[in-house]
């Protein structure tokens, strides 16, 4: 994993900014993604469309070294973490977590996270529909509305769309940062990407696998 981060301070607040989708909080040793979707691949492959054994695998082995690296303590979901019904992906993930001792986990539920309050307890995973934690508010949707306090939001997977001579055109995933709220982008490779952002003032931290550069 090829790691570069950009620094940005939010309401005095030192955050960190990976080209691997997720957010660390310094002050509260967190970090913050969206959109994982587990159980996406188990639900195609059950309905009869072949989809590769080691999406969710590569995934997992991102997430593990971004906890390492940051000597994470607290991960922060902000919605969909599943993907559909509870499948073997469950069971990858249920292993997965096994390593991690201290590891203190906090779903934000978003509308793909249907399991069961049973699921959520037997994975130790704390789930609230909204997540205050000062000076913060973490929810699912993003919102255009002016609100008192700044938000971390995801669901809408956003990207960027770059283009250059002719008719070469590429799309990348990024954060969205407004004055009142920071959109994620899907930490699951296997997301699609939304280049038509509907939130107006927002700046935009693109990434690839070697660099973060800012649109305005």
């Amino acid at each position: 994993m090829n790691l570069v981060t950009e620094h940005i301070t939010i309401l005095n607040e030192e955050l960190i900014l990976t080209n691997q989708r997720a957010i660390y909080w310094n002050k509260e040793s967190a970090l913050i993604l969206s959109d994982l979707h587990i159980g996406k691949t188990a639900h195609f492959r059950r309905h009869g469309i072949p989809m590769p054994d080691d999406i969710l695998q590569k995934d997992l082995r991102r997430l593990r070294e971004l906890i390492n690296h940051f000597n994470t303590r607290r991960l922060i979901i902000v919605g969909d973490l599943f993907h559909a019904e509870t499948n073997s992906d469950m069971d990858t993930f249920k292993t997965w977590l096994k390593q991690f001792d201290d590891l203190s986990l906090v779903l934000v539920k978003g509308n793909h996270d249907r399991q069961s309050q049973r699921l959520m307890d037997e994975l130790n995973i704390h789930v609230e529909s909204t997540l205050i934690i000062d000076p913060f508010i973490f929810v699912h949707d993003p919102s255009d509305k002016t609100m008192k306090n700044f938000t971390f939001s995801g669901h809408i997977h956003p990207g960027v769309l770059l283009k250059g001579k002719g008719k070469q055109k590429l799309r990348l995933p990024c954060y969205q940062v407004s004055e009142n709220q920071i959109i994620l982008p899907a930490f699951s490779l296997f997301t699609g990407l939304n280049t038509r952002s509907t939130i107006t003032e927002v700046v935009s931290y693109a990434f690839t696998d070697s660099a973060i550069f800012r649109l305005q």
